[in-house]
């Protein structure tokens, strides 16, 4: 008869292990070394955290799902019996408990842009902090790109959806907001009641960049505007137009396909060298800005000595171009950060929740583009 022994041999956090044949019969022993492995984790539950915490499950439970209801000396026994006990939640039990992931939907016009990237590392940090993570979309200023996204979106029942909306009106993002994900606008302000938001005043941006332009002696202005449906462009041009009329400066207004600099470079390309009639141009971002300080630099123009140029968003290397660019800062990590905030609290407490309207103000931020108006 064959009977099996199994041995160990322990050796700090390791053990080495045998195991034996005996034949009883023919009193022969056949050793097998299976060698040495480490021991096998056992991992740990919701009920061992509260046993170690002497609480109730259900205040574990709270504890990771809506740590604002446990009072702070409780929140943190339980804190430390889940740090001691390397306890890890389950995110697809928490997932079938909520009905919904702990993952934000980031989904934004153009990733290429700085400004986006700045803004999706305010998104990032927040979403971390509170245990979430992020999924970033680029719609590519597509509104069946974000169509897409967002049906994918709703279908991966994600906790939150972060939008810049390629057009204002949009049957998918009302599908999501009907199917109780928490959804904020990003950089995008519209009168509706059923999201929150967080957005910069762009019209008075406008106005502040027009404003510097005409205190510096303009009176012919040129509006680099990129593709007429982005509501923060319009809002933008809402301003300038009327900084322009209350100072009665002429504006002449030119479209650029897409909010690039090798688009701005060359919108203004093929106004030069005869039909650039405007001593300042005002572009709708800096990288519009840049690019057609390359195209007026390349003809042969002075900036901002023939013509001067101002942006907006303030991006990350703005200051450092050959021209470094006067522009309209937005707080881009912060905005990030605040639409985050909206979303990560309503999805903690939705049916408390009341939806917000974050807005930023802009600021003028003066540089070597721009200068007093030439003769």
């Amino acid at each position: 008869m064959l009977s099996i022994r199994v041995a160990t041999d322990t050796r700090g956090a390791e053990a080495r292990w045998s195991t034996s044949l005996v034949n009883s019969g023919q009193n022969q022993l056949i050793r097998f070394n299976l060698g040495y492995c480490s021991p096998v984790a056992v991992k740990s539950s919701m009920r061992d955290v509260a046993m170690r915490a002497a609480v109730s499950i259900g205040t574990v439970s709270n504890v990771l799902n809506h740590p604002q209801v446990v009072a702070p000396a409780t929140r943190a026994r339980v804190e430390r019996a889940i740090a001691d006990l390397g306890f890890v939640p389950s995110a697809p039990a928490r997932q079938l408990r909520s009905g919904r992931a702990q993952v934000i939907g980031l989904v934004v016009p153009d990733i290429a842009n700085p400004f986006f990237t700045e803004v999706a590392r305010g998104v990032e940090d927040a979403a971390l902090a509170a245990g979430f993570v992020v999924i970033l979309c680029n719609s590519d200023e597509r509104a069946d790109r974000e169509d897409r996204y967002l049906g994918v979106l709703e279908a991966q029942r994600v906790g939150a959806v972060l939008i810049t909306p390629a057009r204002r009106g949009d049957q998918a993002l009302q599908r999501l907001i009907d199917s109780g994900a928490a959804v904020a606008l990003l950089d995008n302000e519209q009168p509706r009641e059923d999201v929150c938001s967080a957005a910069v005043d762009d019209a008075r941006g406008g106005r502040l960049a027009a404003q510097h332009l005409i205190d510096l002696g303009h009176r012919t202005l040129l509006w680099l505007a990129g593709p007429g449906d982005i509501p923060q462009v319009a809002d933008r041009e809402t301003g300038l137009l009327a900084a322009a009329e209350a100072a009665g400066v002429q504006v002449t207004r030119v479209v650029a396909d897409q909010m690039s600099a090798n688009a701005g470079a060359r919108a203004i390309e093929q106004l030069l060298p005869d039909r650039l009639a405007a001593t300042a141009i005002v572009c709708a971002n800096d990288l519009l800005a840049l690019g057609a300080i390359r195209s007026l630099t390349r003809a042969g123009l002075v900036v901002p000595g023939d013509v001067s140029v101002i942006g907006y968003d303030d991006i990350e290397f703005a200051a450092d171009a050959a021209v470094p660019l006067s522009s309209v800062r937005q707080p881009k990590y912060e905005l990030g950060y605040a639409a985050a905030r909206l979303v990560i609290e309503e999805c903690a407490n939705p049916t408390a929740h009341a939806h917000q309207r974050v807005q930023f103000q802009p600021q003028l931020v003066v540089r070597e583009s721009t200068g007093p108006a030439p003769s």
